[in-house]
């Protein structure tokens, strides 16, 4: 691999509450005022997010799938937009300049996809290659940018990559269930995009890892109903994650010629508190460096496959990943899977 990430830019709907609002003015209501539902609402470390509806005024837990997609492409579209042109922008690339446009969601689907559309309005050429990558869940930026990576290097590709996804038109009808309560309580709208050179000033795209316990699948899940998609996500999830972590990190190091303490940057998926508190634990990391993490979480929620990206841009911004320097992605979603990326700071 030797794909260059030379910009990360992201985008939020503009309509956002905090944790305390969404709960006393939406979901008090949908949970029949549920003390237990409340803790557990006020304790899954986050402190505000972003939505493209307001899913219980706008009742979408009724709604069918047909009537959950046909929004997604109208409010998926500007948004996933806002993210590609501001990365660009960051990138000094024009539109006409992009060889592959790559689109990550699984929240939303439709044909024409978001990979046609967003090329048509951005005014992209029309040999543009395209790809989905769609029901990979929080993961998915990786296997993403790994794709594009791959084209950059070797097949000299300007690439794109979009991760746009909508949570909050998966609501589903209240039931006494800790899992739904926990992934209504976490999730959040976003889109992200990246821009991916063969080569350049940026973060080289050295190596990547996956790593799927397929005994512990059922424990998190996401299903397609006829009242859109339905998350199933277990409490065991961040043990059983415990075990995995160490040996997939230290191995991704190893074979390149690298140890936990040559790494920088720890951008790690932020799935709950509990899963950013088995990574550090596992990997002996110190509080701050995943503070970032924690701060997506509170201020933007667990945004699925956008998340990494949204971390990433911050960290960037900061100036907290300097030339030579290592960093690590990781994420977890369906499978149970693992997903890890190895970068480096390179100076063209």
């Amino acid at each position: 691999m030797a794909g260059t990430i030379t910009a990360v830019a992201s985008a939020l709907p503009e309509q956002s509450g905090s944790q305390e609002e969404l709960w006393d003015e939406r979901f008090r209501h949908h949970y029949g005022d549920d003390a237990a539902a409340r803790r557990v609402w006020m304790r899954c470390g986050v402190g505000r997010r972003h939505g493209v509806v307001d899913p219980i005024a706008e009742g979408v837990a009724e709604w069918g799938t047909a009537r959950r997609m046909e929004r997604f492409v109208e409010e998926a579209l500007p948004l996933g937009r806002r993210a590609v042109e501001r990365a660009l922008a960051g990138a000094a690339v024009a539109p006409e300049e992009v060889d592959l446009l790559a689109v990550v969601s699984c929240t939303g689907y439709a044909t024409p996809g978001l990979d046609i559309l967003l090329a048509r309005e951005l005014g992209m050429r029309a040999d543009v290659e395209r790809l989905h990558i769609g029901h990979m869940g929080c993961y998915a930026a990786i296997p993403g940018l790994v794709t594009v990576g791959d084209a950059a290097a070797a097949r000299d590709r300007l690439a794109v990559l979009l991760c746009v996804e909508l949570t909050t038109l998966h609501v589903q009808p209240a039931i006494r269930s800790l899992e739904q309560i926990v992934a209504h309580a976490l999730f959040g709208d976003a889109a992200a995009a990246t821009v991916v050179r063969p080569g350049g000033v940026g973060l080289d795209l050295v190596d990547a890892t996956a790593h799927t316990d397929t005994a512990t699948a059922a424990l998190m899940t996401w299903d397609v109903t006829d009242r859109g998609f339905r998350m199933g996500l277990s409490p065991k999830v961040p043990a059983a994650l415990r075990g995995h972590v160490a040996p997939v990190v230290d191995t991704l190091l190893e074979r390149n010629g690298l140890a936990r303490q040559d790494v920088s940057a720890w951008i790690v998926h932020p799935g709950g508190p509990a899963i950013v508190d088995v990574v550090g634990e596992s990997l002996g990391l110190e509080d701050e460096v995943l503070e970032v993490s924690r701060e997506v979480l509170r201020e933007v929620g667990n945004c699925s496959s956008p998340t990494v990206l949204l971390i990433l841009e911050r960290m960037l911004a900061r100036g907290q990943i300097e030339v030579g320097e290592s960093a690590v992605v990781l994420a977890f979603g369906p499978g149970l899977t693992l997903y890890g990326c190895l970068l480096r700071a390179g100076g063209g």
